[in-house]
């Protein structure tokens, strides 16, 4: 749970003391799963629900909404429903790229990113 703390906090550019009940909830949602973890962050951050208020200098967040925010039991599920939110043809060139193995030349990845006229 510190790990996770020391994680939000660095993230955040917060006091561990300001981030502890956010990381709680973050903690209990990924169980501690460091992928789960980043994935679960970015995902908060694109859905507004961790935003950075230009009033206040600082990032804010909705405990009430990130507790009550329904997540799948495992990372496999979640990454496989965040990618499902992609456009087809994003969906498409990360399913030719994946039969290239886990490392790719960027010449091929430009290529892609070419034909389907978006980034990767």
């Amino acid at each position: 749970k510190e790990m996770t703390n020391t994680m939000v906090s660095e993230m955040l550019c917060l006091s561990p003391r300001l981030t502890r009940s956010l990381s709680a909830i973050i903690h209990h949602k990924s169980k501690g799963n460091p992928l789960f973890f980043s994935q679960l962050m970015i995902s908060l951050c694109k859905d507004g629900l961790v935003r950075l208020s230009l009033s206040r200098r600082r990032w804010e967040w909705d405990e009430e909404k990130i507790q009550s925010r329904k997540l799948p039991d495992d990372v496999v599920t979640f990454l496989t429903s965040t990618i499902g939110r992609l456009p087809k043809e994003v969906q498409d060139a990360l399913r030719t790229l994946s039969c290239f193995g886990a490392r790719s030349d960027c010449a091929l990845i430009e290529a892609l990113e070419a034909k389907i006229s978006n980034p990767l």
